[in-house]
């Protein structure tokens, strides 16, 4: 007689565990990456432009061409690429540690354009007010383009983290581990197709988690 599907669930736990604890992991670093790294580069980003003077838009093209270059390389490809250089990081290249480097890389120039996309909706009245009282650019950065953008900048690290969702299950594919490599050697490898829709359901819970709670997070900081 044929596993029931809560059966098949109950069986498949401790691995669906055990990806879904891969998956998280590779989650955090290229998040935390992103925010640690790309963010203030997002922050260059906007300042060298909004300066416009002689010295700062050359720094704003050079930050401009790395992040779009990095930013062209499918994700796939990146990966392969980054193998010499995740073997000096992580000591290996595969696992989710080794996965999370390429998802760091990508991770960073992404939420670097988008800091920078947040940070042009801020009025440019409140910044001259704080320009007029004598602010200097540490807090105008601090107390004045990162509070007025804050709830725009929460939902785009849920963007990040729905999309780098998606990425870190295609780096299970190719040895990272997680989600995606239960999906694929159950799900297409074995044909066992319930494997794979309980997979897919996770990922969606998931995401809907994410969604709701970045959007929730959001609406509180939004102050307008």
């Amino acid at each position: 007689m044929p596993e029931s599907p809560f059966e098949k669930l109950i069986t498949f736990a401790p691995e669906l565990w055990r990806a879904l604890g891969e998956t998280l992991l590779m989650l955090g670093i290229g998040l935390s990456s992103a925010v640690l790294v790309g963010g203030p580069l997002g922050v260059a980003l906007f300042l060298s432009e909004a300066d416009g003077s002689a010295r700062a838009r050359p720094l704003g093209r050079l930050l401009g061409w790395l992040i779009n270059t990095v930013r062209s390389f499918p994700f796939i490809i990146l990966m392969v690429a980054l193998v010499p250089f995740t073997r000096v990081i992580a000591g290996t290249s595969i696992g989710p540690l080794a996965a999370a480097v390429p998802l760091s890389f990508a991770a960073i120039p992404y939420f670097a354009r988008l800091v920078e996309q947040q940070l042009r909706e801020v009025p440019r009245g409140v910044i001259e007010a704080a320009e007029a009282m004598g602010a200097s650019p540490l807090q105008i950065v601090t107390r004045v383009l990162l509070r007025e953008a804050r709830s725009g900048l929460v939902l785009a690290l849920t963007v990040l983290a729905i999309s780098f969702l998606s990425y870190s299950a295609v780096a299970g594919v190719v040895g990272g581990g997680g989600i995606g490599d239960l999906a694929i050697r159950y799900g297409y490898y074995r044909f066992e197709t319930d494997v794979m829709v309980i997979t897919v359901a996770i990922l969606v819970v998931i995401v809907q988690l994410i969604q709701f709670g970045g959007g929730r997070i959001a609406r509180r900081l939004d102050k307008r």
